[in-house]
């Protein structure tokens, strides 16, 4: 159109720092966090979040660089959301259930200049560091994070060694009177997440400032969340950054309630102490709440809406959550879709079906939100759209402003998953007569235990390094408590032995402790003509020996 021109006054690169700019005006003091007898107004939060930034500024951080955080649900990592993208820096949450041989992978392969840590993981921060030791390439600094209750002193007598640095002495030098970083491209990075992989080849995805901004302001929209809405964290922050909420609360001016371990009683204690309107949580934490028992549960105050994804909530689990009050929002997502990129909105003419059938439709996926463009399910090969039949299987596809930069450092894993205009997600689903999609089964045998995604491969290739086994191949188990475990088929050499408990132990010895089997059968291994293994008779014979008891969850 003449006459029309693109300068600041009309264009400005979008970003999820916005949200707290705004927040610390309009809700100034308002209470923004609160952990234990620890609370920040969001002034103050926004105060706290320049200092650290401009900390990182004097600490060398420049444009691009890496920051990482191996740390829980506390005030810290929440100010780090927003402090590391205001110096300009690319935020990299590391899972806390890392052991440290793979923090040490994924902080060579990021580049870290800094890592902030919680006094509970600084064991296997310092681990991980000792391994990058031997290795020419330089360490990064380290920031530990005391617990707000305990001074330093106290936490570790070990602790700091010079050139470490302590977080809330790292903030009193930093300047309030910052000036922020603001992208200079809204495709910019704000923040690397690593997929469950092998420790060989670790998937980096890279989120962008407009796809952050623009997934948490659908957050806010398919968690019907209103202004000043309280929040309490049971999704990990490491996890997708909350699933994007970590940005979206700040945008409705909400109260952020951390919770440094997850338990039944910490949620109803918090959601009776305050008021807590909106939580989210992998079916695990479900479970957890609908076994909760008497002496731990309380009546909640007011509806709560739990948003939940991983893995679809089973039909008991849902009839259970609403009886207590719960309202159970379904959705689905990939790391690669800034957590969850489709939503089972709920129709007021469900309501009159059978408690059944509505939790049939409520277990489905559902379709897109308002902030991914498309979400469909195709033949991988002809990318045509499968029929909505309920029967015809494909795989599910994305397109849109909320999918993934890309992989760090890997073109060709980034070309192939964007093959054909569309991200594949590797996920297998029919689709409904009413579009509404529902995942089958997982093309890539992952097994997603209590939210967290873990790679048979990996699994297996610890196995086989067993002196006494032969094959193995490892595929879920349906668990009452995390929804499914690893289960191993192994089968041993010629005159060797070995029990399962050595197998468990042997597999707990060198990987994080979920990862290794709960259950391990010696058998021969199905295989096709080509000699490959036959995971789906394995899944069908893990599935026939029933789900594992809430009694053995540890």
């Amino acid at each position: 159109m003449e006459g029309t021109i693109r300068c600041s006054a009309n264009y400005v690169p979008l970003s999820p720092i916005s949200f707290l700019e705004r927040a610390a005006v309009v809700y100034g003091n308002r209470i923004s966090i609160v952990y234990g007898d620890v609370k920040f107004t969001w002034a103050e939060t926004r105060q706290r979040c320049l200092k650290l930034a401009s900390a990182l500024i004097q600490l060398g951080i420049s444009r691009g660089d890496v920051v990482a955080a191996l740390a829980p649900n506390i005030p810290a990592m929440y100010e780090l959301h927003f402090g590391v993208p205001m110096a300009g820096a690319v935020l990299c949450t590391l899972n806390v259930r890392h052991d440290s041989a793979m923090v040490s992978v994924l902080l060579k392969h990021s580049e870290a200049k800094v890592i902030f840590v919680d006094y509970q993981f600084l064991d296997i921060a310092k681990g991980a560091l000792k391994i990058l030791s031997k290795e020419r390439i330089k360490l990064p600094y380290l920031v530990l994070i005391p617990d707000c209750d305990r001074q330093l002193s106290i936490v570790h007598n070990r602790t700091l060694i010079p050139g470490d640095l302590e977080y809330e002495s790292f903030l009193v030098t930093g300047k309030p009177n910052f000036e922020i970083v603001w992208p200079s491209d809204e495709w910019g990075a704000i923040a690397l997440n690593y997929t469950s992989g092998t420790t060989s080849s670790p998937k980096g995805v890279v989120y962008s400032h407009r796809g952050a901004y623009l997934n948490s302001l659908a957050a806010v929209l398919l968690n019907e969340m209103p202004l000043m809405p309280v929040y309490l964290w049971c999704v990990p922050m490491f996890h997708c950054n909350g699933w994007c909420l970590t940005w979206a609360v700040a945008a409705q001016g909400g109260k952020n309630v951390c919770l440094r371990n997850v338990t039944a009683a910490g949620i109803f204690t918090s959601i009776a102490g305050h008021q807590v309107s909106h939580m989210g949580g992998a079916p695990t934490v479900l479970n957890m709440i609908i076994n909760a028992p008497p002496s731990v549960r309380r009546s909640l105050p007011r509806k709560v809406a739990v948003m939940t994804g991983g893995a679809p909530p089973p039909p008991q689990v849902l009839f259970k959550m609403e009886e207590l009050g719960f309202d159970v929002i379904h959705s689905y997502g990939l790391t690669e879709t800034y957590g969850p990129g489709t939503v089972c909105t709920w129709k007021p003419e469900w309501s009159s079906l059978s408690p059944d059938e509505q939790a049939k439709i409520k277990s489905r996926q559902g379709l897109h939100h308002i902030g991914m463009e498309e979400v469909d399910v195709k033949d991988p090969a002809t990318m045509k759209s499968i029929p909505p039949d309920a029967k015809t299987m494909g795989e599910v596809m994305f397109r849109g402003n909320t999918v993934m930069n890309g992989y760090l450092k890997n073109l060709k894993a980034t070309e192939d998953a964007f093959k054909g205009g569309w991200f594949r997600s590797g996920d297998l689903a029919v689709k409904h007569p009413d579009g509404y999609i529902e995942l089958k089964d997982r093309a890539k045998d992952i097994i997603i235990s209590g939210g967290e995604n873990i790679s048979t491969i990996e699994v297996e290739s610890v196995i086989f390094s067993h002196p006494a086994v032969l094959e193995a191949a490892v595929v879920g188990r349906p668990d009452d408590y995390w929804g499914e475990t690893p289960c191993a088929f192994v089968k041993l050499k010629d005159g060797n032995t070995a029990t399962a408990d050595e197998i468990i132990k042997y597999c707990r010895d060198r990987l994080p402790h979920y990862m290794a089997p709960k259950t391990v059968i010696f058998d021969d291994l199905p295989k096709t003509s080509t000699g490959k293994t036959q995971k789906f008779v394995l899944r069908q014979k893990a599935k026939a020996m029933g789900s594992i008891s809430k009694a053995s969850k540890l």
